[in-house]
């Protein structure tokens, strides 16, 4: 029996993948820490570990994401946006449009019937659209980043950010809070703002549904409703958003 092993060496965090039997039999998550090579190595010990296999069940092994070239035990690199297209339509077939939200960057995929990449657009360089402005937020509030989303949805009176600059929403940030407003209505606003980039990247691309949302940002409920509301859809978001690209690349080795 074949088995491949993925890898998405991302900037913040390393995913692993394990693919046979024609299906996902496991998956890891880890702090990258600096060390790509280190924690590409880590996270595919636990996932083959968790899949129940020893390195030598691994027939193929493909690494994807921001540190692939550090991935010195793999076959080959893959392309990022090929890795999630292959991940997310093996969880959502019917998707055809995928915003990526990873910590440095946000991008809009639009997918074929087959599930290969047509057409992908990006942010520009600013974090004001990824996830990087949500760990910037959290921590002006001294708040972990994985509840912020729950909280959000309390607001009563979201936050109007003037600017869509993750540096200068700092700053106004601090200046809200200092104007005694609640750090729900903050982090609703932040997200209000953060929607509206990613919006447009999939205004430029063109919205072809089911839409699909991956990534760390994804995790974030308040973001993914936000979504919702200024897509006027409804939205896909995997079990585990942070390891679609890993499991494509496992599907692709």
């Amino acid at each position: 029996m074949k088995h491949a092993l993925g890898i998405d060496a991302g900037s913040s965090f390393a995913k692993a993948a394990v693919f046979g039997e024609g299906r996902l039999l496991s998956s890891a998550v880890i702090p990258s820490g600096g060390n790509y090579a280190d924690a590409a190595r880590k996270v595919a010990e636990a996932a083959i570990e968790k899949a129940g296999l020893l390195r030598k069940d691994i027939s193929a092994t493909v690494a994807t994401g921001w540190g692939a070239g550090a991935v010195d035990f793999s076959d080959r690199t893959v392309a990022d946006i090929s890795c999630h297209a292959a991940g997310i339509f093996y969880f959502f077939p019917s998707a055809r449009t995928i915003v990526d939200i990873g910590s440095q960057f946000s991008r809009a995929i639009k997918m074929g019937d087959d599930g290969k990449v047509m057409n992908f657009v990006q942010n520009e360089k600013c974090a004001g659209g990824s996830g990087k402005f949500l760990q910037v937020i959290a921590r002006i509030l001294h708040m972990n980043v994985a509840d912020i989303g729950a909280l959000s949805l309390e607001s009563v009176n979201p936050v109007e950010f003037t600017t869509g600059c993750a540096v200068f929403a700092e700053s106004e940030a601090v200046s809200r809070i200092a104007e005694g407003a609640s750090p729900a209505d903050i982090l609703a606003g932040v997200h209000k703002a953060m929607a509206a980039k990613i919006v447009n990247l999939i205004v430029r691309l063109g919205l072809a549904p089911d839409c699909a949302v991956t990534g760390g940002g994804a995790k974030d409920i308040g973001l993914v409703r936000t979504l919702e509301t200024e897509l006027g859809a409804k939205i896909l978001v995997p079990e585990e958003p942070q390891v679609s690209a890993a499991v494509g690349a496992a599907i692709l080795g």
